[in-house]
């Protein structure tokens, strides 16, 4: 029997993607690219290599072991947050894959000019092959975001209220205050204004308006009716799903900062935890610029500034940085790369 016109038309087009640059082609050349920018963003602004090593050499390998245990709890806070969240949400997906599809979306993020917008639709695509609806995804993706804000203020505003309750007379500048209230101001504001939106009946589509019959307009439609179901969701988690989102991102913050001490600490640093929070929160401030992807070379400069600000040496705290970036950057290129290739074969789950 003869087979339909169509069906031989359409034979070219389901061979046609296995001309494409395979994807492992992909990963190596951003993670290529990644290198160089690196190399460019530090080039000057390192000391001696042999001195550099020398002091890498001799570093406590105790406290670069807990510091890599660190970021891997780091990962993992971020991980089970979003498990929480999408369980909450009515989905429920294992630990492993959770997991993978963070690895993944962290490389993206670190690795990509407009890293972060990038890994949260890669998130929402992988998690829509998991069987999560995209609005379910969207949700988590608005939840966790603001989250992350509210898990970074409460983190200083604690450490803050420590200092200040076991030293009474210590002196806190008041610029990275006024930088947290503005950032506790306005998640709170949105979460605030979310929950009202959600109680809200839903409204019924206005009429058709100059752009709704045109495609630019159908698609700006489509898009913000996603992102009020996304909002609308998410804004409708109970109090308690909130507070576990935020405690979460806030051991995701906390982790990360106590690599980066462990890791001053390896490396003999005179640098207090104290006084290390204020550089952080520093550098997590610079880095919302995207400068580069990840931050290459402006994360690196502005700590080793901070460091040496605090009397550490330009060697130590090269280094430091370096074993710390390594941990929370480098590394995770190529383990999420392998993340993501683990992902693409694993079996896709019809969305719901």
């Amino acid at each position: 029997m003869s087979r339909p016109p169509s069906e031989v038309r359409e034979r070219p087009a389901a061979v046609a993607p296995r001309a494409g640059v395979p994807r492992w082609v992909r990963l190596a050349a951003i993670g290529v690219a990644v290198v160089v920018l690196a190399a460019i963003g530090l080039r000057g602004r390192l000391p001696d290599p042999r001195e550099f090593l020398a002091a890498l050499a001799g570093a406590d390998y105790g406290w670069i072991a807990l510091a890599a245990a660190l970021q891997v709890v780091s990962l993992a806070a971020f991980a089970f947050q979003q498990q929480h969240l999408l369980a909450n949400l009515g989905v429920r997906l294992r630990v492993r894959r959770i997991m993978a599809i963070t690895l993944a979306r962290s490389a993206l993020s670190i690795s990509l000019p407009a890293g972060a917008a990038v890994s949260t639709a890669y998130a929402i695509r992988e998690y829509q092959k998991a069987g999560v609806s995209r609005r379910v995804g969207a949700a988590s993706a608005v939840v966790s975001g603001l989250a992350s804000i509210g898990g970074l203020t409460l983190l200083y505003v604690a450490g803050g209220a420590g200092v200040v309750a076991r030293d009474p007379q210590a002196y806190l500048s008041w610029r990275p205050l006024v930088v947290v209230a503005a950032i506790a101001a306005l998640t709170t504001a949105g979460v605030v204004l979310g929950r009202r939106y959600a109680a809200r009946p839903e409204r019924a589509p206005a009429g058709a308006g100059p752009l709704r019959g045109s495609r630019a307009g159908r698609r700006v439609a489509r898009l913000l009716s996603s992102a009020r179901g996304a909002w609308r969701a998410g804004a409708g988690l109970r109090v308690r799903d909130w507070a576990t989102a935020l405690l979460y991102a806030a051991v995701n913050w906390l982790t990360d900062l106590l690599c980066l001490a462990a890791a001053a600490r390896a490396l003999g640093l005179p640098v207090g935890v104290t006084t290390l929070a204020g550089i952080y929160l520093g550098v997590q401030i610079v880095r919302q610029v995207p400068l580069t992807p990840g931050g290459v070379g402006v994360v690196e400069t502005a700590l080793v500034a901070g460091l040496t600000a605090t009397g550490a040496t330009a060697i130590s705290a090269a280094a430091a940085v370096l074993v710390y970036r390594l941990l929370s950057c480098w590394l995770i290129i190529p383990a999420g790369g392998a993340a993501a290739l683990a992902l693409r074969r694993a079996t896709t789950v019809p969305v719901r």
